[in-house]
């Protein structure tokens, strides 16, 4: 990404490792609404090579990279906390005050070759599909909107969005002893895949949803201002609403600060990942998603442009670009 709007395919040098890195070659990165933000200048730093959904083989290890060594395979966790400020000296990781991150405020894995730090990098099994795999990133920043949450047994849950955040949230969402999961998302195609994939019922809509009260927990994975207003004005007395999808800065919706203290409600907010790509690399490796529901274009590296724009048209679920192609 170039500039705000304007997208290269372009040669640039091999990356080399320094202290403690290693060199990915990149088996696939997975396109996110967070590659829409950072084109559109909202987001990150341009120009950069995107990419933070990624996987790959390790091809070259610089002094003190520990454990990782040249020929695993890899998952590599995008963030790059400075781990000096005050919250990172909390544990507090993803609310760093400099926080930056592998293809958004440096160079990412829409390359042949990333860097990365060792550190950063999870080990996989030989059975993990490589591509797969990209979704591992994504997961990870569900199981932090599920630690936020920390959902009581028996809840009904609400989920606006299909996309692949919207899916893998029902799909964690299944784990957690719901009562019910319903989903919201206007696209079709997009509410049948989570019908597919088993909540209780999707719509294009709440209020065309067969439900009578109010839900306990409800999550937005859209980031739209439409979405966000109706589900805040869905959440059962003592519910909790989950900011999950990334809204633009100047979004704005109205609440009741009454009714959030008459009914004791929570409103919150989950910021990418904290202490959750491990054990997401954990679960992916052992099943919790089977990311064939979820991986409906894979495209080459020379593609990338054509990807994002498909990927923003809304069209399937997540889209993969695939460097080696």
């Amino acid at each position: 990404m170039a500039a705000p709007g304007a997208i290269e395919v372009t040669s640039i040098d091999d990356p080399t490792p320094g202290p403690g890195d290693v060199i990915v070659e990149v088996a696939a990165v997975g396109l996110c609404g967070t590659d829409l933000h950072i084109l559109a200048g909202e987001h990150g730093v341009l120009p950069v090579v995107p990419g933070h959904e990624v996987t790959g083989i390790v091809v070259a290890a610089g002094a003190d990279a520990g454990d990782v060594r040249v020929g695993d395979r890899v998952a590599v966790d995008p963030s790059l906390p400075c781990r000096a400020c005050r919250f990172c000296r909390r544990g507090r990781e993803n609310l760093c005050l400099t926080l930056g991150a592998l293809g958004v405020t440096t160079a990412g894995g829409a390359a042949q070759y990333m860097q990365a730090h060792a550190g950063r990098c999870i080990v996989l099994p030989d059975d993990v599909d490589l591509r797969g795999a990209t979704l591992i990133e994504p997961l990870s920043c569900v199981l932090r909107g599920y630690d936020v949450l920390r959902t009581a047994l028996g809840a009904s849950v609400l989920i606006y969005g299909a996309g692949t955040m919207g899916l893998l949230l029902l799909e964690v969402a299944k784990h957690t002893g719901p009562r019910s999961v319903h989903v919201v998302d206007p696209n079709a195609e997009r509410a049948t895949r989570a019908t597919e994939l088993g909540c209780t019922a999707a719509g294009p809509a709440a209020a065309a949803l067969d439900v009578d009260e109010p839900w306990d927990v409800i999550i937005d994975a859209t980031g739209n201002a439409g979405a966000i207003q109706d589900g805040l004005e869905r959440v059962a007395r003592g519910g909790t609403f989950l900011q999950f999808g990334v809204a633009s800065p100047e979004t704005r919706v109205s609440i009741s600060p009454y009714e959030i203290y008459n009914q004791e409600i929570t409103i919150t907010g989950s910021m990418a990942v904290l202490h959750s790509f491990e054990r997401a690399a954990d679960l992916f490796a052992a099943g919790i998603v089977d990311w064939r529901s979820f991986v409906t274009s894979q495209r080459p590296l020379a593609e990338y442009a054509d990807a994002l724009a498909s990927f923003a048209r809304g069209e399937g679920v997540k889209t993969q670009v695939l460097p080696a192609d």
